[in-house]
C-alpha cells in the first residue's frame, strides 16, 4: 500500500496571474516545477495534481504526473479551502482504489524552486514524530512584525501586542523572539488526522524551516524575480523537465 503521496493543487481562474500554474516559466509550465520536485523525492511514492481543468489535466500528465480525477467546480472556487481538495481526494482514493495513503505531502505550483532533497527531510521529519499532527514550512521573517504598530480609531499608533509598552518598539530586534512566514516550499497533512477531525493542520504542527530564498509566485513582480532565479541557478528540476518534449504555450 502506497504511504506517502504528493498532491498539487492547480485550480484554473487565477485573478492576480491570469493562468499562473499554467504560465511558462524558462519554457516549461509553472506547475511542471512541482511535479519534477516530487518525482525526484525518494519518499514520494505518487505524485497526483488536482485540477478542475482539461486542458491543466492533460499537461500535468505530460510531464509525468497523474490525474485520476477531474475536481469538482463546487470545491474549486475563489473562496474553496485547502481542507476542500485534500478531503475529496483521499475520499476518492479510498472509494475507487481502496488506497489510504497516511503522508500527504501538499506542494503548491506557486513555489516552483524547491529541492526534492530538502522535501524528503521534512517527509522523514513527520514520520519520525509520534505526536506531530501536521508539518508546515516556513522561512524566518527578516524584520520582527512584533515590533510593528497597528492604529488605533483615534489615529494613533499603538503596540499590536496586549499589554505591551510603546517604549519597546525602540529595543534592539534582538530582544524580539524570531517570527516565520508561511510559505509553500512543504506542507504535510497526515490521513488520519484529518478524516477523524475534519482538519488539516491541528494543533501539533512541526516546524520545518524552509531556505530563507523562497519565493512564491503571486504577482508578476514575483514571477519576474522567479524567472531570474531560474536563470542563474543551476537547477536538477530543469534537468528532469528537458527530459519532455515541448508543449506548445
Amino acid at each position: 500500500m502506497v504511504d506517502t503521496i504528493a498532491i498539487i493543487p492547480a485550480r484554473s481562474g487565477s485573478k492576480s496571474v491570469p493562468n499562473k500554474n499554467i504560465s511558462f516559466l524558462e519554457g516549461f509550465p509553472l506547475i511542471a516545477y512541482s511535479i519534477a520536485a516530487a518525482k525526484l523525492s525518494k519518499k514520494i511514492e505518487r505524485v497526483i495534481v488536482s485540477t478542475n481543468s482539461e486542458k491543466y489535466a492533460e499537461i500535468a500528465h505530460h510531464y509525468g504526473a497523474e490525474v485520476p480525477f477531474i475536481r469538482p467546480e463546487n470545491i474549486s472556487t475563489d473562496y474553496s479551502i485547502d481542507k476542500d481538495f485534500l478531503l475529496h481526494a483521499m475520499d476518492w482514493l479510498q472509494k475507487k482504489e481502496n488506497q489510504k495513503p497516511e503522508f500527504w505531502v501538499h506542494l503548491r505550483p506557486t513555489t516552483p524552486l524547491r529541492s526534492p532533497a530538502t522535501i524528503d527531510r521534512a517527509i522523514e521529519m513527520i514520520r519520525q514524530s509520534s505526536s506531530g499532527t501536521s508539518l508546515r514550512s516556513a522561512h524566518k521573517a527578516p524584520e520582527s512584525p512584533l515590533k510593528w504598530f497597528k492604529k488605533n480609531d483615534m489615529g494613533l499608533f499603538e503596540s499590536i501586542m496586549k499589554n505591551s509598552d510603546n517604549d519597546e518598539f525602540n529595543l534592539p530586534k534582538e530582544n524580539f523572539d524570531d517570527v516565520y512566514i508561511p510559505d509553500g516550499y512543504v506542507d504535510i497533512v497526515k490521513r488520519s488526522f484529518v478524516t477523524s477531525h475534519n482538519r488539516i493542520y491541528g494543533e501539533k504542527i512541526l516546524a520545518f524551516e524552509s531556505p530563507e530564498e523562497t519565493t512564491e509566485v503571486d504577482s508578476h513582480g514575483e514571477f519576474e524575480y522567479i524567472k531570474y532565479q531560474v536563470s542563474k541557478e543551476k537547477s536538477e528540476l530543469l534537468e528532469y523537465l528537458n527530459n519532455f518534449s515541448p508543449i506548445n504555450d
